[in-house]
């Protein structure tokens, strides 16, 4: 997942740090977004023991306070299914990439079996009162791609558990170099 980072990464959704012993040691800087402050405090200890520099840069995915095309790459985990407007979010990390850089992200999403995402609709609204705002049904593929990036590679399947909750899209888009 995090194969190929590099450089400056704007990580998206940062929460608790879970990522940062998967970094490569091409990156040089970690821009961290997080809105939550209880999960910039369990990263904390994380933060600490990397050696990675971490640079919190804002609280929203729909607007970072980054200068365009000022990162190499952009990072995000389960993220885009609770933020309000997922189009907006993804058009901020296209911006702030540089051409040629990489998007990497894993989601879960809408599932491609018409039974399964019939059963996602029913639960989408008690998941997103329970969980925050966190939507069972955006196709994240369609997302990604609509935001401007060309998809490199896409890998999609069901996870362990309960059907609704665990298909999931790991991919790499990359912003056009020209």
């Amino acid at each position: 997942m995090t194969e190929g980072l590099r450089g400056r990464v704007v990580e998206v959704g940062f929460g608790s740090g879970l990522n940062l012993e998967l970094l490569p040691p091409e990156v040089e800087l970690l821009l961290a977004v997080e809105p939550a402050a209880v999960a910039r405090r369990l990263a904390a200890r994380r933060v600490a023991a990397v050696p990675v520099p971490v640079e919190y840069v804002g609280v929203d995915g729909e607007e970072l306070p980054l200068d365009d095309a000022s990162c190499d790459a952009g990072l995000s985990t389960f993220t885009l299914c609770t933020i309000p407007r997922p189009d907006r979010a993804l058009t901020e990390i296209y911006r702030v990439l540089r051409p040629g850089a990489r998007f990497h992200f894993l989601e879960h999403g809408l599932s491609p079996d018409a039974p399964v995402a019939r059963w996602q609709r029913r639960l989408e609204p008690l998941q997103r009162f329970l969980a925050d705002g966190c939507h069972l049904t955006r196709d994240t593929s369609a997302l990604v791609g609509a935001a401007g990036f060309e998809l490199v590679r896409i890998e999609q399947r069901y996870a362990k558990g309960p059907k609704p909750w665990s298909w999931f899209t790991l991919g790499v888009a990359r912003r056009p170099a020209g």
